[in-house]
Order: structure tokens, then sequence, then C-alpha cells
């Protein structure tokens, strides 16, 4: 009954814990209520449903536990009718009219959780931030590695995050098309952070939360519906990406579970059905205004195309990173182009940008830049360099199935030479 229940709470919050507090936050227009009383409902199941066994549907006994927790919360505090007052006049608990989008399906909680983290009243470092912690149940210390920034620093941007969207009124709503703009960057952003957070988690020990995957490009998926007819071409482009992304998910992987690299999966393993779908977007993304989204979406097509690896046209991709790197400048876009740079011209002048990356350091703490150097050495037959870089990638690393990856690296330049 123990381990039947400790699954089960397991399972219910890696499903659905963004759903769960995006209806609490719809019940009481609090974040930390929210968020509070959530968690305080999975520590109850815990107990409970070892003793009582799970029930017939534990994502809304989480709700309805959760509701009451926040209820008894607010409760024992001395304001509790001035706050329900402050709630429902600054229009965070009213039943919300949405506007009229003409499509069948209706925007959930999620989606209007998303607009609402993403109120141009945020700072947009801020907007991405919260909705990864409240929808995708990230903790601080995942969103801070993802940003690149100290723990302290993201901790301090949440709190300031909630505050502002309690104090300012900010709704919980959809907002209406001719809105939509205005928070459509940080929107996008979200939903692609959700997916690379299932697809390369950045610790634990799952290689692939294909939970936040399927959350991320169905999502995006309703965002097209949303904003149809006029459909931006980078909201397309993202569901194009993400689905070129997922379709290889079950070849990254080898029997035991382990990181298998791109140039090494068997392509027949890639979800044919997925590729089909958006290659076609692709297309459609690149036929307008080209951006950031679209740019990647071209350069996964580039792979998803190729029948062998040795078939990939490297030339094709490096050109793609060099407009990439003109729309967006990043050190991480960068770093990708220097590995596309290796496998065009060879791992010399990769490595010499790899070098110049990290004497800049901006990609300092970032563990597939040392990882990188070291592949590249490798390559170039300096073995005893390749183990000092994939060393300082492993002390980087929190991913458990990437510190195995790296691990194997390791004792490869290590062994002697036949």
């Amino acid at each position: 009954m123990q381990l039947e229940a400790n699954a089960a709470v397991e399972a219910v919050y890696s499903s659905d814990w963004g759903r769960i507090v995006a209806t609490l936050i719809r019940s009481f227009g609090d974040f930390e209520v929210a968020e509070e009383a959530a968690q305080e409902a999975f520590a109850a199941a815990v107990d409970q449903w070892r003793e009582g066994g799970v029930p017939d549907s534990p994502p809304a006994w989480i709700i309805q536990t959760a509701r009451h927790k926040a209820i008894d919360r607010l409760r024992r505090q001395t304001r509790f009718k001035e706050k329900v007052e402050s709630y429902a006049a600054s229009g965070l608990i009213q039943t919300i009219e949405e506007p009229n989008y003409d499509a069948k399906e209706i925007p959930d909680d999620r989606l209007r959780l998303i607009f609402t983290c993403c109120h141009p009243a945020l700072a947009p470092e801020a907007q991405v931030a919260l909705t990864l912690r409240t929808l995708g149940g990230l903790q601080t210390d995942e969103i801070a590695r993802a940003f690149l920034v100290p723990v302290a620093t993201m901790a301090q941007r949440l709190v300031r995050a909630k505050r502002k969207i309690r104090d300012a009124g900010i709704p919980y709503s959809v907002p209406d098309t001719h809105e939509m703009p205005a928070r459509l960057d940080a929107v996008l952003t979200v939903i692609y952070l959700i997916f690379n957070e299932g697809y390369a988690p950045t610790q634990g020990g799952k290689p692939v939360r294909t939970d936040l995957c399927a959350e991320a490009i169905r999502l995006g998926r309703m965002l097209r519906i949303l904003m149809a007819p006029q459909t931006p071409s980078e909201a397309t482009a993202l569901v194009a990406l993400m689905l070129l992304h997922d379709s290889r998910r079950e070849a990254r992987l080898d029997q035991s579970g382990d990181l298998v690299v791109l140039e090494e999966q068997d392509r027949r393993r890639w979800d044919q059905r997925q590729i089909e779908e958006a290659l076609p977007l692709v297309d459609e993304a690149l036929g307008s205004e080209v951006g950031p989204f679209a740019l990647q979406a071209a350069i996964s097509a580039v792979h998803c195309r190729a029948k062998r690896p040795e078939d990939t046209d490297w030339p094709q991709i490096v050109k793609l990173y060099d407009f990439l790197e003109r729309v967006q400048p990043s050190p991480i876009i960068s770093l990708n182009r220097a590995v596309a740079v290796a496998m065009a011209d060879g791992p010399q002048p990769a490595l010499a940008l790899i070098d110049g990356l990290a004497a800049s350091g901006e990609l300092d703490g970032y563990h597939l830049l040392p990882a990188a150097r070291a592949d590249l050495l490798r390559r170039l037959g300096s073995r005893a360099e390749a183990a000092e870089s994939y060393a300082r990638a492993l002390d980087l690393v929190t991913n458990d199935s990437e510190r195995r990856f790296l691990e194997r690296r390791l004792r490869e330049v290590q062994a002697p030479n036949d």
C-alpha cells in the first residue's frame, strides 16, 4: 500500500502539478496561497493514501484537499474578510468572460496562467521564471540553472513577480486578441523552456520527462488555435520545433536508459508521423518574417530530413546558425554553432570558437561548454586535455543520465592506447 501511494503521489505531481496550481490560482487569486495549499495537499496525500488507498481520481482529491487547506489558511488570518474583498475587487476571483476566438477549444486554466505570468507589467525574465515555477512545477534551483543565475537571485525574482501580480491586481485571464502580441514572445519562450525541461531535465535521474514535453506541445497547439486565423509564424515554428525534437525521443536512450548522441541514434526509431506533421509547419514559418524559433526549427528539419548521419547538410546548418546569431545573439547559440562548425569543417576551428566562449566567462557553470570542448579534444587526439575537460563537465552536470554519458567518455580517453 505504501509503495502504491508513493508512486501515485509522484505520478500526479509529475503530470498534474501545473493544472492543479492553475485551478487554485483561479479560485483564490494568489500564487503563494495556491502553491502552499497544493504542497500541503500532496503532503496529506502521502499519509492518507497509504492508509485509505489511492482515490479514484487522485488529481480531483488533491484539488479538493488543497481548496480546503487554502480556505483554512485564509480563515486563520485576521484580515480574512478584507483579503477576500480585495481579491474580488481585483477581478482575480470573478468569473472571467473569455473573448470570442472563433475556436471550438476553450483555453483552460494553464493557458490563463501563462498569460497572467507573462503580463507586460512584469520583467521578461520574471515572466518566464514564474511560469516555469507555477505551471511546470520546477524548483527554484532548476530554474536558476536554466537562466544561468544564482539561486538567490532567482528566488528574489519569483517573490517580486508574485507580489507584483497581487498588488497590481493583474487579472487571471487570457487577453483579447489585440493584446496578445505584447505577451507573445514571453509566452513562446515559456512554452519552449517547459518543453526543454522535459526533453533534457536539468537534474535528477529521469533522462526525459514526457509529461512536460506533451504539455508544452499541447499548449503550443492551443496557442496557434487562439491566434488563428493570423497565427504568427513564430507560434507555428515553435510547434514544429517541439515536434521535431520530440520525434527523436525514443532514439535518445539505449536499453539501459543512457543517452545516445545524435550521430549514433537509430533513425528508424524516430517518429515519422511527428516529422511529417512538423516539416510543412517549418516551411510555413519560413514563408514570412523569420524569427529565432523558425531558424531553430529549420536546423532541426535539416537533421530530420537526413536518412543517415553522414547525409546531414552541416554547411547549411552553420549558415542557419549564422543567421540565428544575428537575430538572437546568445552564448548558448554560439556554442551550438561551434559544434556545427566542428561537423562541417573539423574540430580545430571549432575549438578556437569554444575557447573564445570560455574566455568570455559567459558560460561559466554551464556543463555543456567543457563537455563540447572535451569532445573536440578527444577527436583531435589530445586525450589528457580531453580528460580534464570531461572532469570539469562532470563537476557541473546535474542530470544523472548525462553524468553517466560523460563518465563513459572520460573512461574512454583515460584508457591506455592499444
